[in-house]
């Protein structure tokens, strides 16, 4: 039960008792929200409209069972007409709009046919003859999305622009709306009769064919496949000439605010499984408001499924959702006017250069400038075939059982993941051996957090930690262990996304210092008990140094333990110790980290276990009181 306030105090409306009394019309209409300012969102919502002599009001659904919602005094009414409508779809299902302004502000409501509207506007009319303060002029059309759709004008209060006559009125001259084209989406091209079995895929980026066995691939365009003997590589043919797939609410956030453009939308996973969200940018989201929402596509119950964003406009598929709302917003903040793609922005790196491809020629390497140095040597940006921006490492000589890592690098070569650095080959033919990786532009994670220390929003936070547990769910999945896992062995790409590296190299370090806890180098601050212990590395020690990782990125790169030395680390750790809550850290985020600290290796829980948890946080704006 809804109140409304009278003269300072609160009362409880008596819907009877007022409608009752002189009632002249009484109907279910469709009334628009006011949109008092410009970035407020619109909405169409049914509500019972009852006029007197002395008032016009309208209720929350039924007069027996709902409350006052407002009312208009008949004596402040200044001007009572149809509203013209041009060739655009009115987003709700009464397709008859007439307007009623009063003090400074217009009313549009929506009737059922254009007899319910000529009967409203009719009697409205006759009883507003009398007053003193009626209109000169008048807007005829609709004021949306910041403007009139007459006049062009842009403030609210601006002055009519059609002469206002009280009884020449335009019920006679405007004709109803043309019933409402269904458009249809064309159905998909049918391959060739004898093509029934092929498959055929999309591209999703550019790719330049770099040996002259690969295939050029051009974005959009569609390809036969003809073998997929290989993970990674797959042989195909041409053919002929939206949507996001792993991408988070903060990640479709970040990509939308990029474009900055009204109505900027992307269709992706949701963090239920199964499901699809529609993440919707506006900029006249309301004060306050982030200019974001995120809407789940659902499904009916009834036979055959159908989808919907509004429960009364379901379809088919969910391209023809998307359709649709391209022209109705239909209660959604805004129309998708804008589909915005990730794709062929950041085209992902390949298992190599090219299909079997691991051992480079370094006569094709180009050597820059000097990006940094770590356990095995110095590390260059470089250009392979003066072409492709790459990260050399030069392997300093006895850093490296270099026969075993040779040999594990055609393994991890095809290791390829989005949030994983990319191992693209080695020279071994020589000394030094180089390992040729991907470059990221924006280098380590921990000098990247402590550079940009205080600029940070929690979500973004959460999502680095998304972006590493991705990687290393993707490792668990395949059976690898990283076995250093920490903010310096991350990179950040000039996107800002996060991806892990180095991993498994920590088995081919021949540094005693490095290997050894009793030495400053060994990673013990990042290490469970069972590694510092008994140096049992497996998924769950790795689990461990996530939560220490995330605990890093939420201090934006802070030092564990930073005033105790490793022999101590081990006694606290050993005694249950862990870290503290950092400080942009909120409750739940805090729980994930110590569920990766329990002592028992099968007490934490899996990556995809924890995978699933952030991705459940970063959906929910609670996490961060959004």
């Amino acid at each position: 039960m809804e109140d409304w306030i009278f003269n300072g105090r609160k009362k409880r409306s008596n819907p009877m008792t007022e409608m009752n009394y002189n009632t002249l019309l009484e109907e279910i209409l469709i009334k628009r929200s006011q949109q008092r300012k410009k970035t407020s969102p619109l909405n169409y919502k049914e509500r019972l409209f009852v006029l007197t002599k002395s008032v016009l009001t309208y209720y929350e659904g039924r007069a027996e069972k709902k409350y006052r919602k407002g009312f208009v005094d008949i004596s402040k009414i200044k001007c009572v007409e149809i509203v013209k409508i041009d060739d655009g779809v009115i987003p709700c299902q009464n397709k008859y709009p007439f307007q009623v302004v009063h003090d400074s502000t217009t009313l549009y409501i929506f009737a059922p046919s254009a007899q319910s509207r000529d009967r409203w506007v009719k009697s409205l009319k006759e009883e507003i003859k009398h007053n003193n303060n009626l209109m000169v002029k008048y807007h005829p059309k609709l004021w949306a999305d910041g403007i009139y759709q007459c006049c062009r004008q842009t403030e609210k209060l601006a002055p009519g622009c059609e002469k206002y006559n009280l009884f020449e009125s335009s019920v006679k001259k405007v004709l109803p709306p043309a019933p409402e084209k269904k458009k249809r989406r064309p159905p998909p091209p049918l391959p060739p009769e004898e093509d029934k079995n092929e498959e055929i895929v999309v591209a999703m980026y550019d790719f330049q064919a770099i040996e002259t066995h690969d295939l050029r691939l051009e974005r959009g365009q569609e390809y036969i496949i003809l073998e997929k003997n290989d993970v990674h590589w797959w042989r195909a043919r041409d053919k002929y000439g939206w949507y996001c797939r792993n991408m988070n609410r903060s990640k479709a956030e970040q990509l939308l605010k990029s474009e900055d453009k009204e109505g900027g939308f992307i269709v992706r996973d949701s963090s239920q499984p199964g499901m699809y969200t529609v993440s919707l940018y506006t900029k006249f989201g309301g004060e306050g408001s982030s200019g974001f929402r995120h809407y789940h596509i659902k499904e009916t119950t009834t036979s055959p499924k159908k989808y919907y964003l509004a429960e009364k406009h379901a379809f088919s598929s969910i391209p023809e959702i998307i359709e649709y709302h391209k022209h109705n917003a239909a209660g959604l903040v805004t129309r998708l006017r804008y589909p915005v793609s990730a794709k062929g922005k950041n085209v992902p790196t390949t298992a190599g250069f090219s299909y079997e491809k691991w051992e480079i020629n370094p006569s094709e390497l180009t050597f820059m400038r000097e990006l940094g140095s770590g356990l095995f040597g110095v590390v260059r940006l470089g250009k392979w075939r003066a072409q492709y921006k790459v990260a050399i490492k030069a392997i300093r000589e006895g850093a490296m059982c270099e026969e075993d890592f040779i040999e594990e690098a055609k393994v991890m070569m095809k290791l390829t993941h989005p949030k994983l650095v990319q191992l693209y080959g080695v020279c071994t033919q020589q000394r030094p051996i180089y390992i040729v990786t991907e470059f990221m532009e924006c280098g380590c994670l921990l000098n990247f957090l402590r550079q940009r220390h205080g600029h940070f929003s929690r979500d973004v936070l959460l999502s680095m930690c998304q972006d590493v547990c991705e990687g290393m769910e993707y490792l668990e999945r395949n059976s690898f262990i990283h076995r250093d896992l920490a903010a310096r062995n991350c990179l950040v790409n000039e996107s800002g996304v996060v991806k892990v590296s180095d991993f498994g190299m920590a088995r081919y370090v021949l540094d005693d210092q490095y290997t050894s806890s009793s030495g400053a180098k060994f990673p013990v601050k990042w290490c469970p008990p069972e590694v510092f212990n008994y140096c049992r590395f497996s998924s769950k020690s790795d689990v461990w140094s996530f939560g220490v990782l995330m605990w890093e990125i939420f201090t934006e790169g802070r030092m564990p333990f930073e005033k105790n030395a490793n022999f101590e680390v081990v006694t606290m750790v050993s005694r249950g110790h862990r870290l503290y809550r950092p400080k942009l850290a909120s409750r739940y985020v805090y729980e994930v980290m110590l569920s990766c600290w329990h002592e028992k290796p099968e007490g934490r829980p899996s990556f995809e276990e924890l995978l699933h948890t952030i991705d459940e946080l970063a959906e929910c704006e609670e996490t961060f009181g959004r």
